[in-house]
């Protein structure tokens, strides 16, 4: 059965519907008294599990109603049947002109949102003063590694498939450093060496701080063109290791941390620096970081 809405009537499904709008442009004035619709709109056509477009014939849209009740008794004949042409380009860029305003201060806060977390991540210079295999754990080494503090820190990474050991003796890294300490077959683990991986894990490399960066110096996200302009402002002091845990900050961060394609780290825009330059791996581009 083909039945034409009503801009009325579409704005009420869409109320409650959970579907999308398409916008379709006119020159006649909008027959809705919503002040957010320009005059040069005449209707929105309403598109979800209600409604969808059954076809398109001279640059009218009509809309069938689709439902899962069975019944013989005829519909009524809707009241204030309305018929909306509009040319197909200017629709497909109102469309699209509407959809981007929308999106834009959603994924801008998102951005922000995930920036904000990343400067409550302790993320420091280190450098591996030993390291040597897990007793209890095939998968595992056990590395002491110089994080700027009185003591080294006991850390344990699950690298033995992917790094030789000879390659981490006296090697500068990437540690995480405000993480709880957990507990790995007996032997208590501060922190985590970050790694960057391919799709497959297969392949693993560490991050690299530059080679002039120092033990303890922590590392933030901003961009190379304020490094090489001015010193960045000093990012927050980091969150607790509690509000790291509770707050799930680590698992919002790590999704977006990726390498470029010449391997430098990055979130988004932002680049993982010091202030010795920035922090990259070997050889993995657009590649996960974890």
């Amino acid at each position: 059965m083909v039945r034409v809405v009503t801009a009325a009537n579409l704005l009420k499904a869409g109320a409650g519907g959970g579907g999308g709008l398409l916008v379709l442009s006119s020159s006649a004035p909008s027959p809705s008294p919503s002040p957010w619709i320009p005059s040069r709109l005449r209707l929105l056509a309403f598109q979800n599990r209600n409604f969808h477009i059954a076809s398109l014939k001279l640059g009218t849209f009509f809309f069938s109603r689709s439902s899962t009740r069975t019944s013989s008794r005829p519909r009524p004949r809707p009241r204030g049947i309305t018929f909306c042409t509009a040319n197909d380009d200017d629709a497909a860029a109102s469309a699209a002109a509407a959809a981007s305003v929308a999106a834009a201060p959603a994924s801008s806060s998102s951005s922000s949102s995930i920036k904000d977390a990343a400067d409550m991540l302790d993320i420091r210079v280190g450098r591996i003063l030993k390291a040597w295999r897990h007793e209890e754990a095939d998968s595992l080494y056990v590395e002491e590694v110089d994080v700027g503090e009185s003591e080294p820190r006991i850390i344990c990474s699950g690298l033995v498939k992917y790094i030789p050991l000879h390659q981490l003796q006296d090697t500068k890294v990437v540690v995480l450093a405000n993480l709880k300490p957990r507990n790995m077959r007996g032997v208590k683990s501060f922190g985590m060496l970050l790694a960057a991986s391919d799709a497959s894990h297969e392949k693993v490399e560490l991050l690299l701080p530059p080679q002039d960066s120092v033990p303890g110096e922590r590392i933030w996200f901003g961009s190379q063109l304020q490094q090489q302009d001015q010193p960045p402002p000093p990012p927050p002091p980091p969150a607790a290791p509690n509000q790291i845990q509770k707050k799930k900050i680590w698992e919002l961060v790590q999704p977006h941390l990726k390498t470029d394609y010449s391997c430098i780290a990055t979130l988004g825009e932002y680049s993982m620096q010091t202030s010795a330059g920035v922090v990259l791996c070997t050889s993995l581009k657009n590649a996960n970081i974890s």
